[in-house]
């Protein structure tokens, strides 16, 4: 696969501005916790090759246990998950993939048992934001595994 465009070259204005919203998001304790679930599931579910490769070694990193980096495909069947990260993974789902008649009160409430009206609206920009990195991504074929050394991935001992 060759990237068709290098959009940080392209519009360095936006790419550092939106990275500025990402880096914002990733410095919230609570995000920090969850970052990664949804940012590796999102990723799934959009087809991102160069952010499901990003956000696993970005896991492994930080010391998530590689079994459940492989049930994030499979949570809602997965004993690895919590309620409250099964509530997350449900909100990125319903996030990523906007159904015609929108977030159905049920998910919210279900939603709400685990999470504050902060910890929710944040979570709901950390999948806006990687939504939209992964439409780049997708949208420019950004290859997976290039920027390894740029963002210290390579210290994952994945290749």
């Amino acid at each position: 696969m060759t990237q068709r465009l290098n959009y940080f070259q392209a519009s360095p204005e936006a790419a550092r501005k939106y990275s500025e919203f990402s880096q914002l998001l990733h410095a919230n304790p609570f995000l920090a916790e969850i970052s990664h679930l949804v940012t590796l599931r999102a990723s799934q579910i959009n087809g991102c090759a160069f952010c499901v490769d990003m956000h696993v070694k970005e896991a492994k990193i930080a010391g998530e246990r590689e079994l459940r980096l492989h049930h994030v495909a499979v949570w809602r069947e997965s004993p690895l998950f919590t309620d409250k990260e099964k509530a997350i993974l449900e909100w990125t789902e319903a996030l990523t993939r906007l159904a015609p008649d929108g977030v159905s009160d049920e998910l919210f409430q279900r939603v709400r048992e685990h999470l504050s009206e902060k910890e929710l609206a944040d979570l709901s920009f950390l999948v806006v934001g990687i939504n939209g990195w992964n439409r780049l991504g997708v949208a420019f074929r950004s290859v997976p595994g290039s920027a390894d050394a740029m963002y210290g991935l390579d210290k994952a001992g994945l290749k």
